[in-house]
């Protein structure tokens, strides 16, 4: 009942691994209230945490305790009595400051505890031990009487008390033994985390590393996946004018094979040209002995011939280019009846 709250604050508890005495393990799995008491009564200060029904943390201040700051967030200390490192992860570095200046405060108020304590204890060993000696000297000097036993009961008191300060000491020399050595320990446990800390940071850079090597692997895979679809495009592009050009081959050989068929009629207008050549030329001589009677008609077959020899240039060049078009042979037709025509036999003069 003589314990008040004197400091309130919010935190994630941890303790370290006892087997390892590197690792941290939660003592709570959500943020609790850690507080500082302040006993009347002992004149002493405990940091108190309670989670649920479990009390998490238990820690009598001494003067030789330390809080340690080893992140922004977090802190720790040590407790040799209940031989464990208590940790403790604060949502802003506000609040571990103020936790940290509290411990400072609290641990000078025990520091000073203490030494008033001892003052107290030595200035009364000093009284027992002045109070003894009067009393031997009095008895010395006279015969007891009922003040000398009471003196003579006030010295065994006292005598007990020094034996009690005697044991007092030893048992706080043997705390500040255990309190050194568990400062020994924490500080080795404090290397070690910093080692661990210098450990993490450098998989830390080789982690970033890696990631930013991923990270550029991964932009050239975009990129040639990008090159692919590309390809992709192109050759879907290259299929269609494949598609296109089969196409139009098949058209072109078509075209060809109509030709070859009209490139079999052509002997056999060659045969009729040449059958007409003949003709004409029968005709000439027949119209020369008609040359003074029937000159408007030599102007006509002057045209004939001249035809003649214009339709025989144009099956020549037929027959070295078969790809010529239709419309050419049929002009050739044309020609052919109108020569055939201009070329009828004309009715002897009455």
């Amino acid at each position: 009942m003589g314990e008040q709250p004197i400091f309130t604050t919010r935190a994630h508890v941890f303790q370290i691994d006892p087997s390892t005495k590197k690792n941290w393990v939660p003592a709570s799995k959500q943020a609790v209230t850690v507080s500082y008491f302040y006993d009347v009564t002992r004149n002493s200060y405990r940091i108190i945490s309670v989670d649920g029904a479990k009390v998490i943390i238990n820690s009598t201040i001494t003067p030789n305790m330390t809080f340690t700051k080893t992140s922004q967030k977090f802190g720790q200390w040590a407790d040799s009595r209940a031989n464990t490192v208590f940790g403790l992860g604060f949502s802003s570095e506000q609040q571990l400051t103020k936790f940290a200046e509290k411990f400072q405060e609290v641990r000078e108020a025990a520091r000073l505890a203490r030494d008033k304590s001892q003052e107290k204890i030595e200035t009364s060993s000093n009284h027992s031990q002045a109070s003894s000696v009067n009393g031997t000297d009095d008895e010395k000097a006279s015969h007891a009487s009922p003040a000398d036993t009471h003196l003579k009961s006030e010295n065994d008191k006292l005598k007990i008390a020094l034996t009690q300060s005697a044991a007092n000491v030893k048992k706080w020399e043997i705390e500040l033994q255990t309190l050194r050595e568990s400062n020994a320990r924490l500080t080795t446990a404090l290397q070690e985390s910093a080692a661990s800390v210098e450990q993490w940071k450098r998989q830390f850079s080789i982690c970033r590393d890696e990631n930013d090597r991923l990270r550029s692997k991964i932009e050239e895979l975009e990129e040639q996946c990008g090159e692919i679809n590309r390809e992709k495009e192109k050759n879907t592009q290259l299929k269609r004018r494949i598609e296109e050009l089969e196409s139009e081959v098949r058209e072109k050989e078509m075209e060809l094979k109509d030709l070859r068929k009209q490139s079999e009629i052509i002997p056999q207008l060659m045969s009729e040209c040449e059958y007409v050549s003949e003709k004409l030329e029968a005709a000439e001589r027949d119209n020369q002995n008609l040359e003074d009677k029937v000159r408007s008609l030599k102007t006509d077959i002057e045209e004939s011939k001249y035809r003649q020899r214009h339709l025989k240039g144009e099956l020549k060049s037929f027959l070295e280019v078969l790809d010529g078009k239709i419309d050419d042979l049929h002009d050739f037709r044309r020609g052919l009846s109108k020569l055939g025509q201009s070329c009828r036999p004309l009715a002897p003069p009455e």
